[in-house]
């Protein structure tokens, strides 16, 4: 295996003068060790290692010239943590609340066991799952026999009922690409013919795509009438009827919420520090705030897993960040076009690991151009640069130009937590005790969160010998009031009963005082700016905040009775404001 590895390294024009180390473990670990030119080929020679037959996944400690990635030493900050005291104990500790933490942390709700979810942010979703498109992917692009695929396919088919459970708006418009090369059109009703006939099961790469269900061939004619605003002249069309649209941040607080209802505790602005490990098995985490004692520690860290895994000595994955930026379109687009849209055939998602992105489509009406995809050092380097915004832009008009870039009203980047196997890794540890791995979720991670929650669940059954039922759980998690989306009798019924909701805060949204009380005094309270705005929308519209801005953080400190100085974007030392400006005057200057 080692040989084959080197072959592959050096056959390569671009890797091929320098000296990498490579090393293979017992247990098929490739671990790389040298120094390339940049950071693309530190990445390629990861990629090209995993896919030699065999390997179970690759640790990559390649370094590139002028890039210095800092390792903290936390031991003082860890001995703190322990010398402090504050100690609790509880069954499970979930590291991680982004949709796959949260998703995990309600399921596990549905059992007599105690669960602590830590997440080192002020608020849930703040990381990958506030930063993606929001699409329930049908499936069809996930390579056969993964664990992607088959999650994939099953968390797509779950978000129907927990969207009925969990009150937030899923819409179902499938997702379309559009054919303009004769070529391609010939490909697709070959996979046509396959999926009629079941002949496509005897193809390995078509195995996948016989599984989807829902699939339609359409004409130009269909594809033009379902999109009239596509660009050009399309040969046909690949509907996939089972995509579907979600706010993915409002699907991971919806889990949150429903999840503490049902016992589960949330310990945010909490770091893990350190992983216990006592006797070959955990025994907890060491956080900022303290320590948790529990049998079974859950590495849902998103970037962060292979840093938890190393914790507890169990590093055998390197999580490569690539960063995603998606732009937004002003509302005024609404309607424009009904299903996520893209062009089949293009070679972008090939080269970078992705889908291809496109024209998308949120719930609330308004378009969403890219995603990019680009390998980077840094895990917090969540950047729009001009490169990015040029290729968000030759997707969106790859799909239709009569939408300018003038019309982006914001733009944004998350990042996503890849391994070198490009597959999830849900597994407990092969090494430690206790611990199980959530590593290497991104896309089609939003789409097989609840199949993701539903496996962990099983692992734990495994570790634990067995999980008893709550028979208390109640999966139902009651909506709060919208008043953008109620009826004008409605929502004079609902100011009668609180005049707070007939004060408009936010009027590009039409967010009301009362919507954003709510959210300050939920279950999983938003104690920020953006905690707000991922609740209600406020500040999300054309002005961008710039009218309802200053009105929310005066309701945030108020509410939390804070010096509006105190009041965070979004946590840690994030503040908006410096000093107050009414300040004496003294001797014709603002005193100091």
């Amino acid at each position: 295996m080692k040989k084959k590895i080197i072959q592959a390294i050096q056959e390569n024009e671009s890797l091929s003068a320098y000296k990498i180390e490579v090393s293979v473990s017992s247990d098929r670990i490739v671990t790389l060790i040298g120094e390339v030119d940049d950071w693309q080929q530190v990445v390629d020679c990861g990629h090209l290692s995993a896919k030699v037959k065999g390997v179970r996944n690759v640790v990559n400690d390649l370094t590139a010239k002028g890039i210095v990635i800092p390792k903290r030493d936390r031991s003082e900050e860890i001995q703190q943590a322990i010398a402090n005291g504050k100690e609790t104990a509880c069954d499970i500790v979930v590291i991680g609340a982004g949709v796959i933490g949260c998703a995990i942390a309600r399921e596990l709700a549905k059992y007599q066991v105690k669960t602590i979810v830590v997440e080192k942010n002020s608020d849930v979703a703040e990381e990958a799952t506030k930063a993606n498109n929001g699409n329930i992917h049908p499936g069809v692009l996930a390579k056969p026999g993964t664990l992607k695929a088959e999650l994939n396919l099953k968390g797509n088919e779950m978000y129907t009922q927990l969207s009925k459970e969990l009150n937030f708006e899923l819409q179902r418009p499938g997702s379309l690409n559009v054919i303009y090369k004769k070529s391609e059109w010939r490909k697709m009703k070959a996979i046509q013919v396959m999926k009629k006939t079941g002949l496509g099961h005897l193809v390995p790469p078509m195995r996948q795509v016989m599984k989807v269900p829902g699939l339609k061939w359409l004409t130009g004619e269909e594809v033009k009438q379902m999109e009239p605003h596509l660009k050009g002249d399309p040969i046909g069309g690949f509907w996939m009827t089972t995509m579907g649209l979600v706010e993915p941040y409002e699907v991971c607080i919806a889990m949150a919420e429903n999840a503490v209802e049902n016992g589960t505790e949330f310990r945010l602005n909490a770091e893990v520090l350190d992983v216990l490990v006592e006797n070959g098995r955990t025994a907890g985490v060491v956080t900022n705030q303290g320590v948790i004692r529990s049998e079974i520690v859950i590495n849902a860290a998103g970037v962060y897993t292979d840093t938890i895994a190393e914790m507890a000595n169990d590093r055998f994955f390197t999580i490569h960040p690539r960063r995603g930026a998606i732009a937004i379109i002003d509302k005024s687009r609404k309607g424009f076009l009904k299903t996520p849209a893209g062009i089949r055939g293009g070679k972008e998602a090939k080269k970078n690991n992705t889908k291809g992105g496109g024209a998308s489509v949120t719930p609330e009406g308004n378009l969403l151009w890219g995603p990019t995809a680009v390998e980077i050092p840094w895990k917090e380097d969540k950047s729009v640069e001009a490169s990015d915004l040029d290729y968000i832009t030759k997707l969106g008009m790859s799909v239709t130009n009569e939408i300018q870039r003038s019309e982006i009203i914001t733009f944004f980047a998350g990042i996503r937590a890849a391994d070198y196997m490009e597959d999830f890794i849900i597994e407990r540890s092969r090494k430690v005790g206790g611990l199980i791995h959530v590593a290497g979720i991104q896309s089609p991670g939003l789409a097989s969160a609840p199949a993701i929650a539903e496996m962990v669940a099983g692992l734990v059954n495994e570790e634990r010998g067995g999980l008893l039922e709550n028979p208390n759980f109640n999966p139902i998690r009651e909506p709060k009031p919208q008043f953008r989306h109620l009826s004008h009798e409605a929502q004079d019924n609902l100011i009668q009963k609180n005049a707070k909701y007939g004060n408009i805060i936010c009027r590009c949204e039409l967010i009301t005082e009362g919507e954003i009380l709510d959210a300050i005094h939920s279950t999983i309270p938003a104690t920020t700016i953006d905690a707000v705005k991922r609740r209600t929308r406020s500040g999300m519209g054309r002005c961008q905040g710039g009218f309802c801005g200053p009105r929310v953080l005066e309701i945030l400190a108020r509410e939390l009775e804070k010096e509006p100085t105190e009041v965070t974007l979004k946590g840690n030392e994030s503040y908006i404001l410096k000093a107050d400006s009414r300040q004496p005057i003294v001797a014709g200057r603002r005193k100091p």
